[in-house]
């Protein structure tokens, strides 16, 4: 089934398919490594991935391209605040980062260019530009773009730039600005900064060169699609548009995909407020990442979304509700024979998820279907309606939706554990995270271990014995549910 997706530059729901008919090229920006990233940052990352996971379940291949941004202002600033170099600064906060991706879930992208390793491409960038007339170089030595020479400029944001005054320039990598200004492409270096001897001089390149540079080298000159952030259309997305379609006189991109932003308890997440969260912020706090991911999916990313604690409370349970689901149909025992209408639900509820992240992503209606039919199954569990014949399908309709979603496994064991070691140094646990941390201790044998003990403690009547495993085990975060069909388990 097609992917129909909003296209910003055009305003219209438009088909993404690949332009050489096989895989579908996708540049999405990576993260600035200055600093560990917020919830924010990770709606558009999930989003992404929750994008290539469909495309690559409909048998479409994605050539995914992000790329790690190792020098920028920020960097700078933050690297020569502590009195160290970029290249010693920059790799804590990567490192953190990817491994905050993996523990949400998401895919590696095929190719991750790092800025400091493609400076070559970013000079013969600005060369190209500077013949064809639309880059200058200025008394200190630094290279800006003429935004004067690109008459469609403003053409993705559809910002009203008439007011802009020829041969303004800003040299900061980001700016709010209605009014768009020459904006530095290659910039002259300060005492002290990380530089490189170049063609262009002495210096560094600025943040949006960047970008154009790393997705043309690996992608080619027009892509399928550019994803990031709403925060990142302008200037930067902007930039990157005229910079690139200046040099080639190709489209840039045939497709643009912004991930709208997140308000946190319906306030914009700031640190001088107190509601700006980390992921490990989170862990810390006993939620589990997969909680997070489900909550960050739950809304479509064309809406914005507010964070709440109680919406995070409610996610966790509905991944709790699609664990037990899983386990239940997998276990059963189910009697011979098909429910015929239970047949039809499966399928319906199947065909329905895949049509509806067909529709411009709507993850809110895709995961009412599964959910719909989370509760028809439980309806003919409790009245002896389901049957062997039923359980392959209800099962192929819950794979199709973790193909995608990929929630009903966590993948935060490592992470959680980096963070807790983390509280632990700085003298900053609390009764959650000393919860998690008993949690980790127990791995998965040593819990079906302890509940084989408890069953047979049952059996012999030595009922003190079984409840006080059940309370340890509670106590590390371990909840016990017995059943007709058997205990089944899951950590808080």
């Amino acid at each position: 089934m097609t992917l129909q997706l909003f296209n910003t530059l055009s305003t219209q729901v438009e088909a993404l398919t690949p332009a050489d008919g096989k895989a579908v090229t996708l540049y999405a920006c990576g993260p600035t490594v200055y600093d560990y990233g917020h919830i924010g940052n990770f709606r558009t990352f999930v989003h992404v991935d929750l994008l290539r996971r469909f495309l690559e379940q409909q048998g479409v291949p994605v050539k995914h391209v992000m790329n790690i941004t190792d020098v920028d202002d920020k960097i700078i600033r933050n690297a020569a605040a502590q009195g160290v170099s970029i290249a010693d600064y920059t790799p804590r906060y990567e490192k953190a980062f990817l491994d905050d991706l993996r523990a949400l879930g998401c895919l590696s992208p095929v190719i991750m260019p790092h800025a400091t390793e493609n400076i070559p491409e970013m000079v013969a960038l600005i060369q190209k530009l500077e013949q064809r007339g639309l880059a200058y170089r200025t008394e200190d030595g630094s290279w800006y773009f003429r935004i004067n020479g690109d008459p469609e400029y403003g053409k993705l944001s559809k910002k009203d730039l008439s007011g802009n005054t020829a041969g303004a320039r800003v040299d900061v990598d980001e700016y709010e600005k209605d009014s768009a200004s020459d904006f530095a492409m290659w910039k002259a270096a300060k005492p002290g900064e990380h530089a490189w001897d170049t063609a262009l001089g002495h210096g560094r390149p600025g943040w949006h060169i960047e970008c154009s540079a790393m997705a043309m080298k690996f992608l080619g000159e027009t892509l399928d699609l550019h994803a990031g952030g709403e925060d990142l259309m302008f200037p930067h997305h902007e930039n990157e548009i005229a910079q690139s379609e200046s040099a080639t006189g190709k489209p840039f991109a045939r497709h643009w995909m912004h991930v709208r932003f997140l308000l946190v308890e319906g306030r914009k997440m700031s640190k001088s407020d107190g509601n700006f969260f980390t992921l490990r912020d989170l862990l810390l706090r006993g939620y589990k990442a997969s909680a997070i991911r489900f909550l960050l999916l739950s809304v479509p990313y064309r809406h914005q979304l507010n964070f709440t604690f109680d919406g995070l409370a409610e996610s966790h349970s509905a991944v709790d509700r699609l664990r037990t689901f899983r386990q239940r149909i997998e276990h059963g025992p189910w009697p011979a024979g098909e429910n015929a209408e239970l047949a039809a639900q499966s399928r319906e509820a199947a065909n329905a998820f895949t049509a509806a992240l067909a529709n411009d992503l709507n993850t809110a209606e895709a995961r009412a279907a599964i959910f719909d039919l989370v509760r028809h199954a439980n309806t003919a569990a409790d009245h002896g309606k389901l049957q062997q014949a039923n359980v392959q399908p209800i099962l192929h309709a819950l794979t199709l939706f973790d193909q995608v979603f990929n929630v009903i496994e966590d993948h935060d064991t490592e992470i959680a554990r980096e963070a807790l070691a983390w509280a632990e140094h700085e003298g900053k646990l609390t009764k959650e995270s000393a919860n998690l941390q008993a949690s980790l201790e127990l791995s998965d044998a040593d819990i079906d271990k302890l509940i084989a003990e408890r069953t047979q403690a049952k059996k012999s009547r030595n009922f003190a014995r079984a409840d006080a495993i059940r309370n340890d085990l509670a106590a590390k975060g371990i909840l016990l549910e017995d059943s007709k069909d058997g205990v089944r388990w899951k950590r808080k």
